[in-house]
């Protein structure tokens, strides 16, 4: 095959590809967008031909143009996808949060009442917390929080390793995070349930800890990945309730369209508070047992949950918004 042969018979694929390559240079995404890969492939091998069978410079230097053309608007495109991943993290998600900020104070307030109310009350009638642990559940609390020491030798027999404790409590908290969004689908009482009922367990379970183990080993540990854990179960609960809502109150639409489209808006929430309840689980399995002095991990938890509050309050603020 000679070169005008090759070039010939080439010559409409070329042509297609550069208008692909002029079309994601501009910004646009069209229906051949997702070939983009393939035709590069396929051009990298006419390259490779061409230089192997000496067609000339016309060809080679024509087809070397195009690849490197290909190349960077595959690079911008990855490249991109880390910038939207950034640009979610910093901007969208506390915007979204901030919008829904009826959501959040009533998913806080769902979930907060019960705590409190019930880990007070351990000062004055026990026997709502008993209630609420069981057995079984205050002898777990004791074999935790009796001590430092304690909790240290516990953790290592029923784990093993950090990265053991790691696996498991991801696993524990996005199950809660998954069941409080998907509760939703009950008109959102299944998610007021799960906010209401871990509200209770969680309340009684601080409130056991004061009165009947060690409160500083209880709240050494958990002061660190509070926030994250505690933050991310309220905003899948935003998340489940709007699906409830579009449920309750469909408007114009029907309940299946409602639901669907409401769904899809909901996971930006969901996807944030997974990656909240990833970090935390991080700090749960390599940071919170760790036998640091108490002020360490005080002064890092609140730290923590002193940041979170202002990335939730300022994060994403254009300036002169911020400013007000």
């Amino acid at each position: 095959m000679t070169s005008g042969d090759f070039e010939a018979r080439n010559q409409d694929r070329w042509l297609e590809y550069e208008k692909l390559v002029d079309q994601l240079e501009k910004g646009k995404s069209g229906p051949h967008a997702e070939e983009m890969p393939k035709r590069f492939r396929e051009l990298c091998l006419d390259l490779s031909l061409a230089e192997s069978r000496m067609y000339g410079p016309q060809v080679t230097e024509r087809l070397n143009h195009l690849v490197i053309r290909g190349y960077e608007v595959i690079y911008r495109t990855r490249r991109g996808s880390w910038e939207k991943v950034v640009s979610f993290v910093a901007v969208e998600f506390p915007r979204i949060v901030r919008k829904e900020w009826r959501l959040f104070w009533l998913c806080s307030i769902v979930f907060w009442v019960p705590f409190f109310v019930v880990m007070f009350s351990a000062g004055h009638d026990m026997r709502w917390v008993q209630a609420i642990l069981g057995a079984e559940g205050m002898s777990s609390m004791e074999q935790m929080y009796g001590g430092k020491e304690e909790q240290i030798s516990h953790l290592r027999s029923e784990y093993g390793s950090n990265f053991a404790m790691f696996c498991f409590y991801i696993k524990n908290n996005v199950s809660i995070d998954f069941s409080t969004f998907a509760g939703g689908i009950l008109g959102g009482l299944g998610t007021l349930f799960y906010l209401i009922f871990n509200g209770l367990f969680m309340g009684a379970a601080a409130g056991y800890v004061n009165h009947a183990c060690n409160p500083e080993s209880f709240w050494t540990f958990v002061v660190g990945h509070s926030s994250l854990e505690l933050i991310g179960m309220i905003i899948s609960g935003m998340a489940g309730m709007r699906v409830g809502l579009a449920i309750l109150n469909p408007g114009r639409l029907t309940r299946v369209q409602a639901l669907v489209l409401k769904t899809k808006e909901s996971l930006p929430l969901i996807y944030g508070a997974a990656l909240m309840t990833t970090m935390a689980a991080v700090v749960e399995g390599f940071w919170s047992a760790q036998p640091l002095p108490s002020s360490v991990k005080y002064s890092v938890g609140g730290v923590g949950w002193l940041l979170l509050i202002c990335y939730f309050l300022f994060a994403g603020r254009r300036m002169k918004d911020a400013a007000r």
